[in-house]
């Protein structure tokens, strides 16, 4: 377990920052905690069709992707950017990966110290280890546990499977032995929600995400104070009780361009 002491400073929680890491520094206090709970890059915005799918494809082709993935067509939409790519997928794969790693470099310059991370669904998590390794600012907190301000905050990076099969998703295995790892906590720090459908349906996608049911038992038997966690960026319901506990969805950062201030138990009634 780490232990950091910041006297009488609010910690803050950003998810989904998306390739925006410009506006941490209006967003987050000089020197106080960010804990930054996954999807640093930006692969699409749907509402704005911007980010590395529509720079490297036509914004015609991914506006009929993101529509065929909604429709869960995933087959389908896969099919157009293999056409779209025939003969030249090298060149494809290399300008992705060159893209990506300029955002991730543009990410971790910006990021405040210090700043704790998980990953997302759409993360690189190879890719992510070498930036992290040469940023001090930055820590990895995935599957481990941190004290800030006499509370302790446990981390559960990654989302669960779907027919995307993006790099940022695990096993339900995977999931279910980080959320073991970090013990009983007062605050659980996750980057999808417990399964519980008002946290997971998305309004603009008009569907419902997949949130984690070893998460949701988790929480209904330990009760931390707090769990915090993204993934869903246009939710039915933003925060709600499961007993004891006070779920929030902390918002889509690339959007929102404010961060939760978390105040610790000394601070504020449960």
């Amino acid at each position: 377990m780490r232990a950091v002491t910041i006297p009488g400073m609010s910690i803050y929680v950003v998810a989904d920052l998306h390739g925006s890491p410009e506006a941490l520094a209006k967003a987050v206090p000089e020197g106080a905690p960010l804990l930054l709970l996954g999807d640093l890059i930006n692969f699409l915005d749907y509402t704005t069709m911007t980010g590395i799918l529509t720079e490297v494809f036509s914004v015609a082709a991914v506006t009929e992707v993101a529509r065929l993935r909604t429709e869960g067509k995933v087959l389908e939409a896969r099919d157009i950017m293999r056409r779209r790519s025939e003969g030249r997928e090298g060149e494809v794969r290399d300008e992705i990966r060159r893209r990506v790693h300029e955002q991730y470099q543009r990410v971790f310059d910006a990021l405040p110290d210090p700043t704790y991370f998980v990953l997302g669904n759409v993360d690189q998590p190879a890719l992510v280890t070498s930036f992290a390794e040469s940023t001090p600012a930055a820590t990895h907190v995935d599957a481990q546990t941190l004290t800030l301000e006499c509370e302790t905050f446990g981390f559960v990076g990654g989302a669960l499977p779907t027919p995307l099969g993006v790099a940022g998703e695990i096993t339900e295995d995977e999931m279910r032995a980080k959320i073991d790892a970090i013990g009983e906590v007062d605050v659980v720090c996750s980057h999808v929600p417990p399964a519980v459908p008002e946290l997971c349906f998305d309004t603009l996608a008009g569907k419902r995400e997949r949130g984690s049911t070893d998460l949701l038992a988790y929480i209904e038997d330990v009760q931390p104070r707090r769990a915090y966690f993204g993934h869903v960026h246009q939710p039915l319901v933003s925060s709600l009780r499961i007993g004891r506990t006070l779920c929030v969805n902390v918002g889509y950062f690339r959007a929102t361009r404010s961060a939760w201030p978390h105040q610790p138990a000394s601070h504020t009634e449960v």
